[in-house]
């Protein structure tokens, strides 16, 4: 490495997981000293490039500010290591706009009531929405049994049943969160993990 320049930050991304951001990358390695990192943001509102709270910085991990938690804004970051007075080259993310690039955490199983012929589920959100969003629960069901037709419902309430079952009989399923927002963007989450309940004997 030349005296007067550092590598630049390599694998730089926006990680995202239901609403909280932070940009990540790879340590730049040297063989002497102490790198550290500064973070800039722009909006896509503004061109110009401000200081987030990471300024010489020795983590490889940036949270993004309070000031950033609009979900319809586009942020774009960028990153250098830094060692003394020598400095790499700036490293850019793509555009990151929450509301497209978030991952949606699977809705959490509160309780499960067996009746005869249904389930009655409730559930509670991954993250609270905000004014001119809509959460939609989709519900993939079947019995537990070979060559099962999976059937599929979708509700937004987080109290919802799954009937028309047979008694006594084991169903499975499994639910995710769809996140609507008022520019009609729809973003699907992750699934939940398995769970079977079998009904009662009326």
């Amino acid at each position: 490495e030349s005296s007067h320049h550092l590598p630049a930050p390599k694998d730089v991304r926006v990680y995202s997981y239901n609403f909280h951001s932070s940009l990540r990358w790879s340590p730049v390695e040297v063989n002497r000293g102490l790198v550290l990192y500064t973070v800039h943001f722009k909006t896509g509102a503004f061109s110009q490039w401000d200081e987030m709270n990471c300024t010489r910085i020795s983590q490889t991990e940036c949270s993004f500010p309070w000031s950033l938690k609009e979900r319809r804004w586009t942020v774009v970051l960028r990153v250098r290591a830094e060692l003394g007075p020598v400095t790499s080259d700036w490293v850019e993310t793509d555009p990151f706009v929450a509301e497209r690039n978030t991952t949606i955490g699977p809705p959490q199983v509160k309780n499960v009531i067996e009746n005869s012929d249904s389930l009655l589920i409730s559930v509670s959100p991954p993250f609270g929405s905000e004014a001119g969003e809509f959460l939609q629960y989709h519900v993939s069901y079947w019995e537990n049994a070979t060559h099962a037709t999976v059937k599929e419902t979708k509700t937004s309430s987080t109290l919802f049943k799954i009937g028309n079952l047979k008694e006594s009989t084991l169903y499975c399923f499994r639910i995710q969160a769809e996140l609507r927002t008022h520019s009609y963007h729809q973003l699907l989450g992750l699934q939940s993990a398995l769970q079977c309940h079998r009904t009662t004997i009326s």
